[in-house]
């Protein structure tokens, strides 16, 4: 993947037998390209320097982008790259889980039943409203994804202005003795038949809790 950043950036070609990638837009700070399998609703969002993973510390500092919401504004209906699905998800796995060593977000769809059971549990109060409540065990909530019913952190945020990777260090990671590089994150937008209703849910989770997960492919639909 980051032969692939540098070619869209820098025009290098990767060694062979690998071929250059699609590069679907280019910025200084990320470069936008197809995740694989190849469909309208599964892209990567990769940053333009060398950032290994969740667990960089890099990420958590004032100089680092902030990728999820250029994910998301890039993923967005109208958005540069869109992803075509009725529900986005945006999400990003823990280092046992990925395949890659350079960052990525994908920016794939979530099934309408992950919609909903979002917007219900929040209606229930079961979604915290501040990250300094986000560790709290009432929070930790069950979504059905591909493999079953697995369990997350449940936030919702009226924006990405804040750095989401510092958010689940501070108020998840260092509260419980955890290992930012186990986290998986995962952000929803919060859809209506209307459209964006102007909140983002976030999940985090790892193999700490219980039935929780590392990676966030269980949540996002890449394939057709």
């Amino acid at each position: 993947m980051w032969n692939d950043v540098q070619y869209c950036t820098h025009g290098t070609l990767p060694p062979p037998p690998q071929k250059p990638p699609t590069c679907l837009k280019t910025t200084p700070n990320y470069v936008v390209l197809h995740g694989k399998p190849e469909t309208t609703h599964n892209y990567l969002l990769l940053p333009s320097c060398r950032i290994t993973g969740i667990e960089c510390p890099f990420l958590e500092t004032p100089q680092a982008a902030n990728y999820w919401n250029d994910a998301w504004e890039n993923a967005r209906p109208g958005g540069a790259v869109p992803v075509q699905y009725r529900s986005i998800g945006l999400g990003i796995n823990s280092m046992g889980a990925r395949h890659f060593q350079q960052m990525h977000i994908h920016m794939a769809g979530v099934s309408d039943g992950t919609q909903l059971r979002l917007q219900d549990l929040e209606k229930k109060g079961l979604v915290a409203t501040s990250p300094s409540h986000w560790n709290n065990p009432k929070y930790q909530v069950g979504i059905t994804g591909s493999k079953g019913v697995r369990t997350y952190r449940a936030l919702v945020l009226p924006d990405l202005a804040r750095n989401l990777f510092a958010l689940v260090d501070r108020y998840v990671v260092i509260p419980s003795g955890l290992n930012m590089a186990d986290q998986t994150l995962i952000v929803v937008p919060k859809m209506t038949t209307a459209g964006f209703a102007g909140a983002f849910y976030v999940l985090s989770s790892d193999n700490s809790i219980h039935d929780g997960t590392s990676t966030c492919d269980q949540l996002l639909v890449y394939a057709p």
